[in-house]
């Protein structure tokens, strides 16, 4: 599969997508702790998922103009520090300081480590001397979809035996990933980025391209629709079907990412047979589908296969389009990748944002303001119809 001096660093950026998932879905396990524990207000809570995401979006921005000075191996190294620091500093900070405050400083920490993570991992995973690159690159954003899985399985099994009061160990024990990683990182190669250009941002030379607009329409479309249901499908399912939040969380949003990983893992595995662009354009399909299914359905098994066909039909997008970005994209390096990371964390506040601002609009309908989301699908099918269209091309 790989060259043998590469398979470490394959390896680092596969564990690299779990750091990402513990990052991403440990703290929403504990809202509602935070709020008993600190008595801090639910509203104020939910706002460390936008200062999650808007850390992420800065640090794409940064990344994008100074990953090439600083060197990829230590924003790489660097980035697994601050996700295993951030963690630890969730379980230390509200306790010294104003609780509050302690949880906005440790979500900056890790959400910045996570961005970079992304930013990171792309580039250094397309630079290696792999064949049938697609293919790996699905491999390790399927990784994300396991920890996932892992990072609620295990917490839920935690919090059961040893007790939910016990949080701050476990998020010190979730800390050890990253953390460890940032140790393998130190000892694996990293291939040149990009030997033409030295790397070096070339902003006018990318927004010059066609083909550089339409992939970043995708990745918001790619990153809108798949974070849109994940982070309702939780919610959904305890209210379609009256169940606890623990079997929502387990049936909800875990069944959503197996689901988005074994369409990571299938098309890792057939990559090298169907065309990327009608992938992308069928999956579009599909989610579409799914949504319509979820948003009209009153029938919950009918919702509940909605969701798993989302999770399922998202599956290839957010790997597909970096692979199409690194196949059509003339001399992009990582700054196209941290823009492409840019589009995709705009599309992942965005998504979840405008399915609850409809569900407002609809009285409280979750059903309907998932199904406004439609628009995001539909935007991933209008930008392939566009890639296939012979106008669109690199402009050299």
């Amino acid at each position: 599969m790989t060259k043998r001096p590469y398979k470490k660093t394959v390896f680092a950026c596969f564990v690299s997508f779990i750091s990402q998932a513990i990052i991403v879905n440990f703290a929403p396990l504990l809202f509602l702790t935070f709020q008993s524990t600190y008595n801090i207000p639910l509203e104020e809570i939910t706002v460390l998922v936008m200062v999650n995401f808007i850390t992420q979006i800065a640090v794409d921005l940064i990344a994008s103009k100074y990953v090439y000075k600083i060197g990829y191996r230590v924003c790489f190294f660097s980035s697994h520090i601050m996700c295993g620091a951030g963690l630890i500093a969730m379980a230390v900070l509200p306790d010294v300081i104003n609780p509050f405050a302690g949880l906005i400083i440790s979500t900056c920490i890790y959400a910045a480590g996570s961005g970079l993570i992304e930013v990171m991992s792309n580039p250094i995973l397309d630079a290696c001397p792999i064949e049938n690159k697609s293919r790996i690159m699905s491999i390790m954003h399927s990784f994300y979809c396991w920890g996932v899985v892992g990072v609620i399985v295990l917490s839920t099994l935690f919090f059961s035996l040893i007790g939910i009061e016990h949080w701050r160990v476990l998020s010190c024990l979730w800390a050890l990933i990253p953390l460890l990683n940032a140790v393998f990182i130190t000892k694996i190669p990293i291939y040149a980025i990009s030997e033409e250009t030295n790397d070096k941002p070339n902003y006018r030379a990318l927004f010059s391209q066609k083909v550089f607009w339409v992939i970043i329409l995708i990745m918001l479309g790619s990153g809108a629709s798949e974070m849109a249901i994940s982070q309702w499908a939780s919610t959904f399912v305890e209210t379609g079907f009256a169940l606890p939040k623990a079997v929502g969380d387990l049936i909800g949003v875990c069944g959503f990412a197996a689901f988005m990983g074994m369409a990571r893992i299938i098309h890792a595995k057939y990559s090298d047979k169907i065309s990327l662009k009608n992938v992308l354009g069928i999956s579009a399909v599909l989610c579409i589908i799914g949504y319509v299914l979820i948003g009209t359905s009153t029938i919950p098994a009918v919702g509940l296969f909605g969701c798993i066909l989302c999770g399922f039909s998202v599956g290839v997008f957010w790997p597909g389009t970096i692979s199409l970005a690194s196949e059509r994209v003339k001399s992009g390096g990582t700054t196209m990748f941290a823009l492409c990371a840019l589009g995709g964390d705009l599309g992942c506040s965005s998504g979840p944002a405008l399915a609850g601002f409809m569900t407002g609009v609809f009285g409280g309908n979750l059903r309907f303001g998932i199904l406004c989301a439609t628009v995001f699908p539909i935007l991933i099918l209008a930008g392939v119809s566009m890639l296939k269209n012979r106008n669109t091309t690199i402009k050299e």
